[in-house]
């Protein structure tokens, strides 16, 4: 490269995603042993149809589907945020409070855009969500690792020993990506509190909420009436309603926060998709009953990853929920290394632990993660049987 580059982007991992598809470069299948991919998260099908047709509709015939629109979003899909997450949340949100985005990951980089700059610093609990880390070393911002141990569940106690006068915010994912866990709700609420004691922001990355195996609301944040002093909300319409080409994300925040937020997008993207938006709103207000079977076909799922697990001896499956199982392998060898010989020996592609950890760490080493979610259940058998079957 003949041309100045930013130091920051220098030293900034590649898209794991992307570096593990290029493991696939002259790999050449048994016809008997096809591929079995469970590297990403991301619904591999279209939207119902439904909701395509709805999109067709507006391409057609809604000439504003094709128009810049607000920054923060349309309106009206503000507002079905804003009125039906107030319900499902036992809290109140206003539209005011709600920024529709590219996707969740812009959300996650337009709110960090306003709370971190060069030198401040971050808490991520590890394993992370790689791009979350991606966009602080982009950015300059030190990312500092919280350590969930053998759980999985960040402890409160640890974080509170990692703050220092460069501390900027703490990230949490819930139901969690890469982990699967999921937070319980007094986890939230206790780093809502160190949060606001210690003048930080929280910010919940909720992707997954909708394929949580608990009923009811994740937490109660919203509940209390001064929630925008502290909690900021992402989510994502991706994986809910299979609008990942879309790019549908958002922001729940206060509208102090929102109107620096405004400044980014703005620079960035101008607006949200409008398509992606009518699609979004349209999911909202009629595909309920749909989304509740696609919950119970990943939890079917996750049981069934549960169940192999127990049966494959010398693994451990420290998380399981939502799209994803994280463990740990039984094999005297580096996962970056084995996930590699995976896909030439098993045709399985699955992402490292070294893709969720600090350079070095040891636990990256011994961890894998795997995205179950659009695999079905004679996959997930076949998956397992190559399993058992591997030696390295």
């Amino acid at each position: 490269m003949t041309h100045p580059l930013n130091p920051a982007f220098a030293l900034t991992d590649p898209p794991p995603v992307m570096e593990a598809r290029r493991w696939l470069t002259g790999v050449t299948h048994p016809a008997n042993r096809p591929l079995i991919n469970v590297s990403q998260a991301a619904p591999v099908e279209s939207p119902p149809l439904g909701l395509r047709q709805a999109l067709a509709d507006a391409a057609l015939n809604n000439p504003d589907a094709h128009l810049y629109g607000p920054v923060l979003g349309l309106p009206a899909l503000r507002e079905e945020i804003a009125t039906q997450w107030s319900a499902a949340y036992h809290g109140t949100i206003k539209p005011t409070q709600v920024a529709i985005t590219q996707g969740c990951n812009q959300a996650f980089t337009a709110i960090m855009a306003t709370l971190a700059g060069p030198g401040d610093e971050v808490i991520l609990p590890t394993p992370w969500y790689f791009n979350h880390k991606m966009w602080l070393d982009m950015a300059s911002v030190k990312t500092v690792p919280l350590d969930t141990g053998p759980t999985l569940i960040p402890s409160v106690d640890a974080a509170a020993a990692l703050i220092t006068d460069r501390s900027r915010a703490i990230v949490l994912v819930s139901p969690n990506n890469p982990g699967g866990v999921e937070y319980p709700a007094e986890t939230l609420t206790a780093f809502r509190d160190l949060a606001r004691a210690r003048g930080l922001a929280l910010i919940v990355d909720e992707t997954y909420r909708d394929f949580d195996s608990r009923t009811g609301a994740p937490h109660d944040l919203f509940t209390d009436p001064d929630w925008a002093d502290t909690f900021i909300h992402l989510y994502s319409f991706s994986k809910a309603y299979r609008l990942t080409g879309h790019r549908v994300g958002a922001v729940v925040a206060s509208e102090g926060r929102l109107a620096e937020v405004e400044k980014f997008l703005d620079t960035v993207a101008i607006c949200p998709s409008q398509l992606g938006q009518i699609g979004a709103l349209w999911g909202m207000r009629n595909l309920s009953q749909w989304v509740a079977g696609e919950r119970d076909e990943i939890l079917a799922r996750r049981k069934a990853m549960v169940g192999g697990f127990a049966a494959l001896p010398g693994w451990k499956l420290l998380g399981c929920g939502a799209y994803f199982a994280y463990v740990e392998h039984p094999f005297d060898m580096a996962s970056d290394a084995l996930c590699k010989q995976l896909v030439t020996d098993a045709s399985i592609l699955m992402l490292p632990g070294t893709m969720f950890q600090p350079p070095g760490s040891e636990a990256g080493k011994r961890q894998i993660r795997i995205a179950f979610a659009n695999v079905d259940a004679a996959g997930i058998a076949e998956m397992f049987r190559r399993l058992a079957a591997f030696r390295p």
